[in-house]
């Protein structure tokens, strides 16, 4: 299988499931989501074009997509939320139709790359949820510039590469795909980009490195996401629930990385109820230390 057709499957099988959900429940996606000129616009964004589109009104809410993803990939999450919030969605620096740019993709860059979206929009602070990679620039932009995030939902994050954050099949899958993206460059092959291919499958696997420490700054409250069966690690979703101030986790019974396309009903509407609900977190330490010691009446 050539590079082109194997650096496409996990979006391709997403795409393949979005069309499923669609097809069950009976519609059909109208609105061009991520190539839509009544939505979209390009702005100078550190050295490069940034693709943006933005729907609806109220509340600001930043989305984020993963790894290999854009703008389409979000298409339930943009349709769902445009209805009650201002929806700011873009290709991430290196993906959809955004700029590459000078130097290696890194995180930290295209986490840079959101916040000054957001000077240039105007937008002093937003709700956010990021998928995946998206999960990790959210936690970035929240651990570097900490008032623009009122609260953020992160689905399938990881703090740190390997086999500590993802299960052994992962690297796996990805190495043959790493040897050919190699071999094609050794051989001064012209037939892709795939000095593009080696920075974007660079980010899965040798990125992020973010110490657990800093996570102790973000006050924002935030709802930690990951399937029963994702690609990463229940327990390294508790780590990251565990650092955080203010978290609440959900680890979603039956579902994969892919969640929020699969279920995008239920998904839409677990982070819609953590959005609009005030952070609370009694413990049951709390709970039972007033069931064990009731006020005085």
């Amino acid at each position: 299988m050539g590079l082109t057709k194997t650096y496409f499957v996990l979006p391709l099988l997403l795409l393949m499931m979005a069309g499923s959900v669609l097809a069950a429940n009976g519609c059909q996606k109208e609105i061009p989501y991520g190539s839509n000129p009544q939505a979209g616009a390009y702005a100078s964004v550190n050295g490069i074009k940034m693709y943006y589109e933005i729907y609806g009104s109220g509340t600001p809410l930043l989305l984020i997509h993963g790894n290999g993803q854009s703008i389409a990939d979000m298409h339930f999450q943009i349709a769902h939320f445009s209805q009650s919030y201002q929806v700011i969605v873009t290709d991430s620096r290196g993906h959809g139709k955004s700029g590459l740019g000078e130097g290696q993709l890194n995180y930290i860059q295209m986490m840079e790359d959101y916040n000054t979206l957001m000077q240039q929009l105007n937008i002093t602070a937003a709700d956010v949820f990021g998928w995946s990679d998206g999960g990790i620039q959210a936690l970035l932009l929240a651990i570097h510039h900490p008032d623009k995030v009122n609260k953020m939902a992160v689905m399938g994050a990881n703090l740190r590469p390997g086999q500590s954050a993802v299960y052994a099949w992962v690297p796996e899958l990805l190495q043959p795909l790493s040897d050919l993206i190699d071999e094609m460059i050794a051989g001064k092959d012209t037939s892709d980009d795939w000095l593009h291919h080696r920075q974007v499958l660079n980010l899965l696997m040798t990125q992020p490195n973010i110490p657990v420490e800093s996570l102790h700054t973000i006050k924002a409250p935030v709802l930690v996401i990951a399937g029963d069966k994702d690609i990463i690690r229940s327990r390294h979703s508790l780590d990251i629930f565990e650092n955080l101030a203010k978290a609440h986790l959900a680890i979603l019974p039956g579902q994969t990385h892919w969640a929020p396309t699969t279920e995008p009903m239920e998904f839409n509407a677990l982070l819609e109820k953590f959005y609009s609900t005030p952070y609370s977190r009694p413990t049951s330490q709390e709970i039972l230390t007033t069931e064990l010691n009731p006020p005085e009446s």
